[in-house]
């Protein structure tokens, strides 16, 4: 008999917390598990084919800004009818609608941390930790990605160690892999002469700042004549902003080497055709675009929020297992000079950008892993499953 999973969502749209669903739901196993997923709001119905399994159906609850009192009830008589085995809620928003899966007698009910926004940078809201002390009773079993989630966890909302488990994102590494630039697709007019590209992808929102390293390049190309010579710049992804981000670089004349095309669904070879791959968040859980832009052979620039320095090597240092190569480098949280004198190190010694991309490419092989990702989850999925049955 297959475990029926209902993952509970915000939305369903491009984004990491969104990706790491997909992966979940298309690498588990159809003859161990079914699922179901629960917007809240809305779907993007051209995202929702990335899901590869068969009879994976999507409900909104079509829930109106502010206290929508009447989606808890919807969202009861849903659930009520699914009978799912598991509920699965991600985040804040998400988490409250555990309240009508305990109703409805959800035999298991999980709630995964994946990071904050801009209302809630470092979990330090003291609104919504009392409102997680609160729904804390509801819920069996909780996921943090990384291990700043996993102390927010235990000792502001104070939730007991055996009940958290520590799942960090696994990314595809055969289909994320090192190739060589000339085939991307990256536009012709930055791949026609060798420059150091500098790239990132993501949403396009004031958390994920990508205003900071729009801000930062156009300051380095003004200061140095070499830097503007010899670099490009990509930044994937959409969002209210990007026309506004155009919009500077565009009157910086930078606009021949600057690329931001929106949402793409090809990733995965835009990536290999960049130098340095450029996260400037001012918050993370553990980020899908690092471990991909890593899988790809990428040294990687990130800020140091979230799980980034966990995923991101600056330097050769002793670990539980043994030598950690260096794969890229942390600067503080938006912090411009230090993005900037990190981009001109990577311009003036582009030699040492292939053996940070070597290390990083290893390493998530060795470590970041899908396979690793999936199992655990199967693991908690199964086995806390066979617990709430006995």
């Amino acid at each position: 008999m297959t475990v029926h999973v209902c993952h509970i969502l915000w939305s369903f749209r491009t984004g990491g917390l969104e990706n790491g669903v997909v992966n979940l739901i298309n690498q588990l196993k159809p003859d161990e598990f079914r699922h179901s997923i629960i917007c809240l709001t809305d779907y993007d119905p051209a995202y929702s084919q990335r899901i590869t399994q068969q009879n994976v159906q999507i409900y909104c609850l079509h829930k109106r800004p502010g206290h929508d009192l009447s989606s808890f009830w919807r969202c009861f008589r849903l659930i009520r009818r699914l009978k799912p085995d598991i509920c699965h809620s991600r985040n804040l928003a998400a988490m409250e609608y555990q309240l009508p899966a305990m109703l409805a007698r959800v035999p298991l009910r999980i709630h995964g941390e994946h990071g904050w926004d801009l209302t809630d940078l470092g979990g330090q809201n003291k609104k919504y930790v009392l409102l997680k002390r609160l729904f804390k009773a509801m819920i069996h079993r909780y996921v943090s990605l990384s291990r700043e989630g996993l102390n927010y966890l235990q000792h502001s909302v104070g939730v007991s160690a055996n009940r958290i488990a520590l799942i960090c994102n696994g990314v595809d590494t055969e289909r994320f892999q090192p190739a060589s630039r000339a085939n991307s697709t990256l536009p012709k007019t930055l791949t026609a002469t060798d420059r150091l590209i500098f790239g990132s992808v993501g949403r396009i929102a004031d958390v994920k700042n990508q205003q900071l390293l729009v801000a930062a390049y156009i300051a380095l190309c003004q200061e140095d004549a070499a830097f503007q010579r010899n670099t490009a710049l990509v930044i994937i992804g959409d969002g209210p902003a990007r026309p506004k981000l155009q919009q500077q670089l565009t009157m910086a004349g930078l606009a021949e080497q600057s690329w931001l095309p929106g949402d793409r669904n090809d990733i995965a070879i835009i990536l290999p055709g960049l130098s340095v791959f450029v996260l400037p968040s001012l918050a993370e859980g553990i980020s899908n675009t690092i471990l991909e832009a890593m899988a790809c052979g990428l040294p990687v620039i990130a800020s140091n929020v979230g799980g980034n320095p966990e995923l991101v090597s600056t330097a050769q240092k002793n670990s539980e297992q043994g030598q950690t190569a260096q794969t890229g480098w942390i600067f503080s949280s938006n912090n411009k000079s230090q993005l900037q004198q990190l981009m001109l190190q990577c311009q003036q010694a582009p030699a040492k950008l292939q053996i940070l991309g070597d290390n990083a490419r290893a390493a998530a092989v060795q470590k970041f892993s899908l396979d690793t990702m999936i199992s655990a989850y199967r693991c908690l999925y199964l086995d806390n499953n066979k617990q709430q049955e006995g």
